[in-house]
């Protein structure tokens, strides 16, 4: 057995904080350890890292974060619940939230046509002009698409259209990150389409065969699950749809979560990554770590940690009839690479 090592009070990076946590106890150990995981995926020649991200967490500050991942590759494919899409878009085109108060009287707000997220406000008018923009958008789409394309075509509008570029979807868009949304017409988008003349189709079942060609055409595989819900499932799910197809991959080779969900209570956001290897979504000999953390406070310590640190190379997606990784580019040269 190893001796815990307590932390020295000095000066430090958070790099290495991180690394001193991972020789403590309890959550913090373990947030510890999941740095530690992320630097080996990052380490390694040939794996497609996917992140699912569910949770208000565009609302809670987390957007320029998630940007970043996505720009320096510390990720490759994004799923994402369709309202963090929504107010990523809100928040690019000049639209802000705000800070509020979980202590507040909510018909009050009602009245003020004023929206709560626990302790963060928005107007409401202005995510209802957000909608009709969307709506004037999807407007302008045609043809039968998968989510990942379909967004796609918003990032491209909406990037003509941002005040801020620091978008997670404009981030990926000039980044070649496929982002896939499998419950968009959850969300405040689903509603602009509600209300669109409507002439594109989305085709969440494409979204199925896509996010599955990328896990069984990558050498290997990590996820990072923040929070748990559709995302996590969606990312999960691949592993058994590639071996009904005869693709045996054997489970994600690393895995992530930070969640505050327990796994007694039986739902997928708790559930254990053991329990996902009885599924053979996750690899027996996978690296894996969950943190039963608030991923608001998770995310900025990790990322912060993951400064500076440069990834050996990263997968260049070729969307053609059928698709192509090539693993040949480092990721500080991935703007080249996509040919942007």
């Amino acid at each position: 057995m190893q001796p815990t090592e307590p932390i020295e009070v000095s000066e430090k990076s958070v790099a290495d904080l991180l690394l001193a946590m991972s020789k403590t106890g309890f959550q913090g150990r373990k947030l510890g350890e999941a740095f530690k995981v992320w630097l080996e995926m990052l380490e390694e020649d040939e794996i497609t890292i996917l992140m699912g991200l569910a949770g208000a967490m565009v609302p809670a500050g987390m957007r320029k974060i998630i940007a970043y991942l996505i720009r320096n590759r510390y990720i490759d494919v994004l799923i994402s619940t369709g309202a963090n899409l929504f107010h990523d878009i809100h928040e690019a085109l000049g639209f802000r939230h705000y800070l509020g108060s979980e202590n507040v009287d909510d018909f009050y707000l009602y009245n003020e046509g004023i929206d709560r997220i626990y302790d963060v406000f928005a107007y409401e008018s202005e995510f209802n002009k957000v909608d009709c923009i969307l709506a004037d958008i999807i407007s302008e789409l045609d043809g039968v698409v998968s989510s990942r394309k379909f967004i796609g075509e918003l990032a491209a509008r909406v990037y003509r259209l941002a005040s801020e570029k620091e978008s997670i979807i404009v981030a990926a868009y000039e980044s070649g990150v496929p982002v896939f949304c499998p419950a968009i017409a959850d969300s405040s988008i689903g509603i602009a389409a509600a209300i669109a003349d409507r002439r594109v189709v989305i085709d969440t079942i494409k979204d199925v065969e896509e996010l599955t060609d990328i896990v069984v055409k990558s050498k290997k595989t990590g996820v990072i699950y923040v929070s748990g819900g559709v995302p996590k499932n969606f990312i999960q799910q691949t592993e058994v749809v590639a071996r009904l197809k005869g693709v045996e991959k054997g489970g994600h080779d690393y895995a992530i979560q930070f969640t505050t969900d327990m796994p007694q209570w039986g739902g997928l956001s708790g559930c254990t990554f053991e329990e996902g290897i009885s599924w053979g979504k996750i690899s027996q000999k996978s690296k894996k770590v969950q943190v039963h953390v608030d991923a608001t406070i998770a995310l900025p310590v990790i990322v912060h940690g993951l400064q500076n640190v440069k990834r050996r190379s990263c997968p260049v997606f070729i969307w053609d009839r059928e698709l192509k990784i090539d693993y040949g580019c480092l990721s500080h040269e991935v703007s080249a690479c996509q040919g942007l």
